[in-house]
């Protein structure tokens, strides 16, 4: 029988590490071969490829239609970015099967990949994959099929005008309590620029003013923001990628972070040109006042896959004006803690009943699934800061030259 003579039956991509997926950027090609070994002669038919690139949502809703009556909304949509098909092995013309000797067998195929695709992601309602897919006909038997997956990155160059301009942004909010004025608490920020690349840490330039008679705790993080799309309804999934926590700012004080540093951690890459799948990324700054609701401020995040360059950026400009914490210089642990809930940094309902700050035993998994994305490493360190002095001063046994000889 023919389960006896198929050894194998499997698709092998160039690039691709072992088991692991390849990555390939929009516009490549994507080259490989399908793999047939045969313990002994075996008739087949035909051998067909298809390759495939969607981006698929999906999520329900209860609706309540009445005091007893209930039922379930379903919101689904897709979008195609690649379908390619080809034939390996086309069975003979006068409609009999192929005949194949015992041995292993490769059929190499080659397609190109479209111009302007969206980064493979994996998220809570929806996803973007690509695949490619053979099917071996047999006569008298099932369809043998196999299926490898592969990874898209597009390409988000933080060298860019754009994404080099620096993020700023002032809020100011009334504390209030059973109808009394407490005072005022405001908050100025400011980062050097809007697009970075995981593994950079953020500089964050702040000025928190406490005007209140009680004291109030400053934080920062980074939000990842996941927006589903489907018959024209929005569903979103919010979640803290990092984040840090100042020191209490007593009553009537100000505090002052000058370049505190925030680490981006490996996550995956802006989605901003799909249709239905939208991943976005911010910074806010957040100060919790007892007694009322936190005070917010956000500034726009582009997480992007080609790293700034060392030299020729305007990046390191802030330090003019700001003198800048070198303390992100020191090793950074490889397993940083896991970070806080959304509700931790973001306002709700619940979370203002608990001014304390959440446990680290109530921190759980935040992210929804893997994201199959390419991360770059920042490899590049800022310049070290200037000096007059010169660091390497010439020895006085060195006799000076006479410049007329």
């Amino acid at each position: 029988m023919i389960f006896d003579r198929l050894k194998r039956f499997s698709i092998v991509l160039v690039g691709a590490e072992r088991d692991g997926p390849a990555a390939f950027s929009p516009g490549q090609a994507v080259s490989g071969r399908v793999v047939l070994e045969l313990v002994a002669a075996a008739r087949l038919g035909a051998l067909r490829l298809r390759a495939v690139g969607a981006a698929r949502v999906h999520w329900t809703e209860s609706r309540s239609a009445g005091s007893s009556t209930a039922y379930t909304q379903s919101y689904s949509d897709q979008v195609e970015f690649l379908s390619h098909r080809d034939t390996l092995m086309a069975p003979p013309d006068n409609g009999e099967a192929t005949v194949l000797q015992a041995g292993r067998h490769e059929f190499p195929f080659t397609f190109q990949l479209p111009e302007t695709l969206a980064t493979s992601f994996e998220g809570k309602h929806g996803s973007v994959r690509y695949w490619v897919k053979a099917k071996l006909h047999r006569p008298w038997s099932t369809v043998k099929k196999a299926k490898k997956e592969f990874t898209v990155i597009e390409p988000i160059d933080i060298n860019t005008p754009a994404l080099l301009a620096p993020q700023a942004g002032a809020k100011e909010k009334l504390a209030r309590a059973w109808y009394c004025n407490r005072g005022q608490v405001s908050v100025t920020a400011k980062i050097d620029r809007k697009g970075y690349t995981p593994g950079e840490v953020i500089p964050i330039f702040a000025e928190i003013d406490n005007c209140t008679s009680r004291a109030v705790v400053p934080k920062a993080a980074i939000i990842q923001t996941q927006t589903f799309v489907a018959r024209g309804t929005k569903k979103q999934k919010k979640s803290v990628v990092t984040s840090i926590t100042g020191d209490p700012i007593p009553a009537g004080k100000r505090e002052v972070w000058h370049g505190r540093a925030l680490k981006i951690p490996p996550v995956g890459p802006s989605i901003l040109q799909c249709r239905i799948i939208q991943v976005e990324y911010s910074l806010k700054v957040c100060v919790d006042i007892p007694g009322t609701s936190k005070l917010l401020l956000e500034l726009p995040l582009v997480i992007g896959t080609i790293p700034l360059h060392p030299f020729g950026s305007r990046t390191s400009s802030v330090s003019s004006q700001y003198s800048v914490n070198l303390d992100w210089l020191s090793p950074i642990p490889e397993q940083p803690e896991a970070p806080p809930e959304y509700s931790a940094v973001v306002s709700s309902p619940e979370a203002e009943q608990s001014l304390a700050p959440p446990c680290r035993s109530e921190l759980g998994d935040i992210l929804e699934g893997p994201f199959f994305a390419y991360i770059q490493e920042f490899r590049f360190r800022p310049p070290p800061l200037y000096s007059e002095v010169d660091p390497n001063p010439a020895s006085d046994n060195i006799r000076p030259r006479c410049m007329t000889c």
